[in-house]
Order: C-alpha cells, then structure tokens, then sequence
C-alpha cells in the first residue's frame, strides 16, 4: 500500500541521485531541439556520459509545431540514415523532399536519447558558462522559474567540453562574446541570421558545426545564429546532420 507522501518520497529520492549523477559529465548539452538531442543519442551511444539541459517543460526545440502549427516537418534524402537510427518512419515524398510526423520525430529523439543514457534535465535554465585555464569547463544551472525571478544562488554542472545547441539564441556564445572573450566570428554579435534560405541554411549548419572556443562547441541554429547564415524554417535535415557531426567531433577530441 502507497500513500501521498511515499509518492513525493519516491520522486525526490530518484530525482536528486539523478541530480547527483549530472554534476560530472563527459559533455554537457545546452538545449533539447533537434541537433541537441541528436547529438545526445550519438554521444551516449559511444559510451559518453552526456547531460543535456533543457530551460522549457518540452524537450524537442522547433519541431512539435511543424510549418505554421502544421505538425510535420520535411527532411533531405541525406538525413535518412540518422532517421532509421532513430526509427522514424519517413515514407511519405513530396519530389526530392520526405514529410516526417512531427510528433513521431520529437518523440523518438527524446525516447532514442535517454535509451542510448543520455540524461535530460528540463525546466533547468544555464545562467552562464565556467572557465578554466581559458577553456569552457561547465555550465551554471538554476530553475527556468527561479533564474531572474528571484535571488537564488545556481549550482554548476562540469563537463569536458560543452554544446551549445540553444537555437537561435545562440545563448553560450554570448556569454564569451559580451565578456570580450570571443571575437573571432562571422557576425557581431550572436542571434543575428540572414534571411531564410533553406538550401544554403541546410548546408551552411553543417559546414559551420563545430569548436568554436575552447571547449565550447556550435550545433544546430546556434551556428546560424553565431556566423549570421540563413535560417530555414521547418526543414531539420540539418538540424539533426549537424548534431552528429557535432557528436562525432565531441568523441575524436575525448580521445585526444
């Protein structure tokens, strides 16, 4: 027989070891959109302790709402291998293009990603990064309710290299940018795209994916945002293309 209180005793005992666990980490992931949660299920995959945090209830970034709240999302005939990993069903062709369910692709990335052993921790807000010997080390975390809202102190989440995939915030690089840190980019300052233009987007994001400071590496609309290429609205082969070529990158630099 359950009661009240052993339900709360219950999700506080296994949340906080989870907590515990996510304090030292092989890579921390900034951001649960498509790039970040693909590059989760690649890292973990290969053995590598991954967190990722997410500041919304959702994980999933852009995809859930498709085109204008139309839930499917179209990918390039380059991202299907990463769609039978995830085993999405991606039947439907429309000329050189595949229509996927929006839902069905959130879906198995959060599903594929925690599987493979990557961690997720949502509702959890990175106010900042940490450095050591000019190198990014971690992230500062606090609750998405509580960070801005009230004077509550953060804790950090350590990692040995760090993703930034928050989208077009592009949020990590700033916190190098307004700090002087990093000038060496494209554009002035991050969240700043070129107008859409979905090839060049698509290609652009992979191109540009990769270490972009010590330590800090791009993924995603984050490298749109960071270098001022185009965005692409509701096409994600990119997005997930990226996000593995950020995981595969992340591995041979462990390694080294």
């Amino acid at each position: 027989m359950f009661d009240d209180v052993g339900i709360s005793e219950a999700i506080l005992d296994a949340y906080n070891k989870k907590l515990r666990e996510c304090l030292r980490n092989d890579v921390v992931i900034v951001g649960a959109g498509p790039s970040g949660m693909t590059a989760g299920f690649y890292l973990a995959q290969r053995g590598v302790k991954t967190t990722i945090v997410e500041r919304k209830l959702a994980p999933g970034g852009g995809i859930w709402g498709g085109g204008m709240a139309m839930n499917d999302v179209v990918f390039q005939k380059e991202a299907l291998p990463i769609l039978k990993d995830i085993g999405v069903r991606a039947e439907r062709k429309h000329g050189e293009l595949h229509v996927v369910d929006a839902i069905e692709l959130a879906g198995a990335l959060c599903l594929k990603a925690l599987h493979a052993g990557t961690t997720i921790l949502n509702l959890t807000t990175v106010e900042d990064i940490c450095l050591k010997n000019d190198k990014v080390n971690g992230v500062v975390v606090n609750r998405t309710g509580v960070s801005g809202v009230y004077h509550v102190d953060p804790i950090v989440l350590s990692a040995k290299a760090v993703l930034d995939g928050t989208g077009h915030d592009a949020g990590l690089v700033h916190f190098l940018m307004k700090r002087g840190l990093l000038k060496n980019l494209t554009a002035e300052r991050p969240a700043v795209e070129a107008p859409m233009h979905a090839p060049t987007g698509e290609a652009f994001v992979v191109e540009h994916t990769g270490e972009v400071f010590p330590g800090l590496w791009l993924s995603g609309m984050s490298v749109c945002s960071a270098y001022g290429g185009p965005r692409m609205g509701p096409i994600f082969g990119g997005m997930l293309l990226s996000g593995k070529k950020a995981a595969e990158m992340i591995c041979e630099k462990l390694k080294k």
